[in-house]
């Protein structure tokens, strides 16, 4: 069987050690080639199709950006081990072909154009991150050259009017909103108003935050409770005590957190070492934060929000079921599958699907059956409406009980009741 090929590249001028950590990241996967391809389009006498990317391999989004290139590896490896793409009686093999943005806007715009004018990519998948996204859309609106991504939520990137953007993952200001509706929930059960919680947010000063943000203040003045403390975190986050005395000061019933990983972890840790008690706290960027792993008791009845779970009843003809998805990622590469490696995923099978559909590799009428999708994937269903994001699916939200996630909503795929409030420092054994 073949497997998917993945070249990866650190752009001309960057670091040496920016370089020698790309390739490092590379060199894990089996079917690497560290040179350049032929250029990418796909010609009469070519069995392969490729799609581009630039992913954050090094710099403050590595983690992440690592998570999305195993996704795209592994979905490209899975579809060619189905015989690959389909389009007018031949099979195409699908190649990815990578480079290190080094998390810089910058530098993920100048490799779109790259990838475009230079390598002939005519089908882009997302980087990781709002902020990245954005910088790449404009490039790939300018060429007319679809771009499907898993990783750039921002509801802004929808209101652009963006004609080949398509976002398999929903928008960024749903990632927490369930843990206010949770709560509210929780609070009419034991006779109390809604109205009469009190929530405290402290998000990164960045796009994707500051949206996650903004849905949950929306969603609390829904319910009537107030914002007592309202906290911008610096982007290079590395202490929340400020905060956290607030924290004990004003008392909240929920304090919501998000700073992608490095967010989730230091919240966590300092929570701990401060001995803060919170009836609720709510993290973006859980699983890929690894806070189960890295902090164990501590990290117990944290609520976290997610794109996906493997415990949900999606399943494809590519991976089958979500549980086979993350069993072959872990497989693959030694870790569990987050959701930014599952969303990833998805954004290629998307591209397989509108290949095959189109019944051609032409752009526009590869945009326009994207724009025309309507299918089920391990990672949940896939449509996109006029924007180009995916209003078929849910968040997920989870909680950790018992040192494993369980699913808390949607209640269709919920394995387990929330538990709020959350038993106090002095009451844990």
């Amino acid at each position: 069987m073949k497997t998917a090929s993945t070249s990866t590249h650190s752009w001309p001028g960057g670091t040496r050690s920016g370089t020698r950590i790309c390739q490092v990241a590379a060199g894990a996967l089996a079917s690497l080639s560290l040179a350049l391809s032929a250029p990418a389009v796909v010609g009469a006498e070519s069995d392969t199709i490729v799609l581009g990317a630039a992913v954050s391999l090094t710099g403050k989004y590595s983690t992440n950006g690592k998570n999305t290139q195993d996704g795209y590896t592994l979905a490209a490896k899975r579809v060619n081990e189905l015989g690959g793409v389909k389009v007018g009686g031949k099979a195409y093999q699908v190649k990815i072909l990578l480079y290190d943005d080094e998390s810089t806007s910058a530098r993920g715009a100048q490799l779109a154009e790259r990838l475009i004018s230079q390598d002939g990519v005519k089908f882009v998948l997302g980087p990781y991150s709002s902020g990245l996204t954005k910088a790449i859309a404009p490039v790939t609106e300018k060429y007319r050259i679809p771009m499907v991504e898993g990783n750039g939520a921002d509801r802004n990137l929808f209101t652009q009017g963006y004609r080949y953007l398509f976002a398999v993952l929903n928008t960024s200001d749903y990632y927490l909103r369930s843990a206010i509706n949770l709560a509210a929930e929780e609070a009419q059960r034991a006779g109390k108003p809604p109205g009469s919680l009190k929530v405290a947010i402290a998000v990164e000063n960045d796009n994707f935050s500051q949206d996650v943000r903004d849905g949950v203040a929306e969603d609390a003045r829904r319910w009537g409770m107030r914002v007592v403390i309202d906290d911008k975190l610096p982007p290079e986050l590395n202490d929340m005590s400020a905060t956290l005395a607030k924290v004990r000061a004003f008392r909240p019933d929920i304090l919501v957190v998000s700073g992608h990983e490095k967010g989730a972890v230091l919240a966590v840790r300092q929570i701990a070492e401060m001995r803060i008690d919170v009836p609720m706290l709510a993290l973006t960027h859980c699983d890929s934060a690894q806070i189960i792993e890295k902090f164990g008791k501590s990290a117990e009845f944290a609520v976290c929000g997610s794109q996906w779970d493997r415990s949900l009843s999606y399943s494809d003809r590519w991976f089958g079921s979500a549980e086979h998805y993350a069993q072959r990622f872990e497989r693959e590469f030694h870790y569990e599958a987050p959701y930014q490696a599952a969303e990833s995923s998805a954004a290629v099978l998307a591209f397989v699907d509108a290949f095959e559909r189109a019944g051609s590799f032409d752009t526009e009428k590869v945009r326009d059956a994207l724009a025309s999708t309507d299918m089920m994937t391990f990672y949940g269903p896939v449509r996109f409406d006029q924007s180009g994001k995916n209003v078929a699916k849910s968040m997920v939200l989870y909680q950790v009980q018992d040192g494993k996630f369980k699913v808390v909503a949607p209640s269709r795929g919920a394995s387990s009741k929330i538990i709020y409030p959350a038993p106090a420092w002095a009451q844990r054994k």
